[in-house]
């Protein structure tokens, strides 16, 4: 069995090298293949990933030459993978590599197709942030949930695992967050057997480097309506 981590990057040049280290060093049970997707940087991301690169030359390492959003990044990055298992990793250090474990457990016992993290779970610490954020993140959970009958928990996590026989059964489009919206909705169409696991959450402020803002929720929000339907 083998895993592919891929971990969209834009301007996370304070944090790339300590996610990395993480997940080099977590041991999970199963071989792993990262997958590392610059999106157009501005702040020296891509020089850390062109030195890893030569460092570590069986780890992939893609560039794009023009910001085009998560996921743009992450469909660059699921082209390249290999394994028979793919999760997305974010590289701000907000989630914790040792929860992989837990997300591969339902996959490896044949039980699930899918698995998502929850935040929402009691998986373990969780800093205390944003409120409407976390407000936003239910009501579109919701939401989504009643367009396409499943009950998860957290929707919008980062942490989502797909056997690649998954991956590959269903066409993505969306280029920024939207993505979370478009995956759910598709795999959900596709009958697959989806498991919520408790992940951990170590989230940022603003001033920290997060980037998703009110304009995304919004758009998340027009793509539950639409992916109800596309």
């Amino acid at each position: 069995m083998k895993l592919s981590i891929i971990v969209p990057v834009y301007n996370e040049v304070k944090t790339l090298e300590a996610i990395v280290r993480k997940l080099v060093d977590v041991d999970l049970g199963v071989e792993k293949e990262l997958v590392l997707v610059d999106d157009c940087s501005r702040d020296g991301s891509a020089d850390v990933l062109r030195r890893l690169q030569v460092e570590h030359p069986d780890w992939k390492c893609r560039f794009h030459e023009v910001n085009r959003g998560k996921g743009a990044a992450l469909r660059t990055g699921f082209e390249s993978a290999t394994g028979d298992v793919v999760v997305v990793q974010d590289a701000d250090l907000e989630y914790d590599p040792r929860d992989l474990k837990n997300l591969l457990q339902p996959v490896l016992e044949g039980h699930a197709d899918v698995v998502y993290g929850s935040r929402f779970l009691g998986g373990g610490p969780h800093r205390v942030v944003f409120f409407w954020h976390s407000v936003g993140n239910r009501f579109l959970t919701t939401f989504s949930n009643m367009m396409t009958d499943i009950n998860l928990t957290d929707m919008e996590v980062c942490y989502k695992m797909f056997r690649k026989e998954v991956l590959n059964s269903i066409r993505l489009t969306e280029d920024r967050f939207g993505f979370e919206v478009e995956v759910t909705a598709k795999v959900a169409r596709g009958g697959w057997r989806i498991y919520e696991v408790p992940v951990a959450y170590y989230g940022r402020s603003y001033g920290e480097g997060k980037k998703i803002t009110w304009k995304d929720g919004v758009r998340a929000l027009w793509c539950i309506i639409k992916y109800r339907f596309v």
